[in-house]
Parts: structure tokens; C-alpha cells; sequence
């Protein structure tokens, strides 16, 4: 089990930008409903980037929290999913795909944007980069600018580790996860009818993946592999362009 201190740590720093990506995430899929002709969302006030709308107890608060008590254990966690209507829109095939899509585009462009973020800070101070270099002890803070800088620094890290993490863990091809959703919305009718009809033992066969992920490495490839690989990718590029536009 992590020390409470680490844990603590750890909550300040991750608390916000997680926070951040799940709201997101579901605002995302309400947004591009009602611009489907869905009003679901919008007319149960779920059309909104406040948290508390959109905060699962459970999903967005417990289970988090289990997760950094458990060393090397898996990070998951969600927030109440938005309501929507598939018959209230135009074309309901194409548009559940572009609702589906909607979430994991919101955590990549967050994930973007983040990291553009810590490559504008890291030009302003090259120092913030020393917290990385000591494994995470900023050590004593010289400039006002460390003060300021350095907790948005880390915080826009954590925020690309978390989004990819979202986007790529909820692109698996199984109903409920947007994946699956987007695989329905795609595939011929009766291929689709079948894949539909797992929906309501998605999660169970989702938990026995993360039970079994020692043997298969499935979950691991994702949360581990796939994730830190794309993440670097992202900041490496921004921090790139950041020291190529730096006089």
C-alpha cells in the first residue's frame, strides 16, 4: 500500500486534470448528441462542464482512490454517463458512431493540449524539467516562476497520461466502452443485433479481462505500454515545436 503522504501527493497533482477528463469526456458526448438532434442530455442539465452534474460516487471518487492504494494495480475510473436517445437523432447509425467518438477525441485533444501547455512552461523555464531529472523532488524553488509554474507543470503531465489513458482504454471494441459503440454503429445490422446483445455483461467480461490480465497482458498492453508510448509521442512533439519556436 502507498504511504498516505505519497498518496496525498499524488491527489493534488492528478485530482484536477483527472477530474477534468472525465467531465469532459461526457460533456463531449452530450455536445455532439444534441448537434445530432439529441436534446436528452441538455433537457436532464447534462449538458454542462460542471462537475457536479456529471460526478459518479463510485466512478469518480472511490474508485480512483482504491487504485492508488494498491501499488502497480490499475487506474480506472468514470464519471455518470450522459443520457442519450438514439431515436431522437437524424441518422441514428451514423450519428451513435460520432457520439461514441466524440469522448475519446475530447481526451486526445486535452491530452494535445496539455502538452502543449508544459511546452510553453518548460520555455519560459527551462528548470521545470529538474523535477522529472531528480524523480519527481522539485527540490528548493529559486524563482517565483518554479513557485507558480512547476504544480501546472506536472499537473499538465499527468493530464496527458490520464487523457490517453481514457481515450485508448475506452476505444476497446466492447459495448459499453465507446469502442464497442462505435463497432455497433458500424457493423451490418445483424453482425451489430449480436454485438449489442453483450452490452449488459460488458463490464463483468471487462473485470474478468483485468482478472486474467496477468496471462493475456491485454489490459497492461493498455494502461502501460500503449499508453506511456503514445503519451511521450505527445509531449516529445510539443516540446519539439515549443524549442523550435523558441528565440
Amino acid at each position: 500500500m502507498n504511504s498516505l503522504p505519497q498518496i496525498l501527493h499524488t491527489i493534488s497533482y492528478m485530482g484536477l486534470p483527472l477530474l477534468f477528463a472525465m467531465v469532459l469526456h461526457e460533456y463531449a458526448h452530450g455536445w455532439v448528441a444534441y448537434r445530432c438532434g439529441d436534446s436528452t442530455a441538455k433537457l436532464q442539465g447534462r449538458l454542462t462542464i460542471n462537475p457536479l452534474a456529471h460526478i459518479d460516487p463510485f466512478g469518480t471518487i472511490i474508485l480512483p482512490l482504491m487504485c492508488l492504494l494498491i501499488p502497480g494495480g490499475f487506474f480506472l475510473g468514470w464519471a455518470k454517463p450522459v443520457p442519450v436517445d438514439p431515436g431522437a437523432m437524424r441518422q441514428p447509425r451514423r450519428d451513435m458512431a460520432l457520439v461514441a467518438a466524440a469522448g475519446p477525441v475530447m481526451n486526445l485533444g486535452l491530452a494535445i493540449g496539455s502538452a502543449l501547455l508544459f511546452a510553453l512552461l518548460l520555455s519560459i523555464d527551462p528548470a521545470i524539467g529538474n523535477y522529472w531529472a531528480k524523480s519527481g523532488s522539485a527540490g528548493p524553488t529559486d524563482t517565483w516562476h518554479q513557485m507558480f509554474l512547476l504544480p501546472i507543470a506536472v499537473m499538465s503531465v499527468y493530464s496527458v497520461l490520464i487523457n490517453v489513458l481514457l481515450m485508448l482504454f475506452n476505444l476497446l471494441p466492447l459495448p459499453p466502452l465507446d469502442g464497442g459503440r462505435i463497432l455497433t454503429s458500424l457493423l451490418p445490422p445483424n453482425a451489430a443485433t449480436a454485438l449489442s446483445r453483450v452490452e449488459p455483461y460488458g463490464m463483468f467480461i471487462l473485470m474478468g479481462l483485468i482478472i486474467l490480465d496477468p496471462q493475456i497482458h491485454l489490459i497492461h498492453t493498455i494502461t502501460s505500454t500503449l499508453t506511456h508510448s503514445l503519451s511521450n509521442t505527445i509531449l516529445s512533439t510539443a516540446v519539439g515545436l515549443g524549442a523550435v519556436n523558441t528565440p
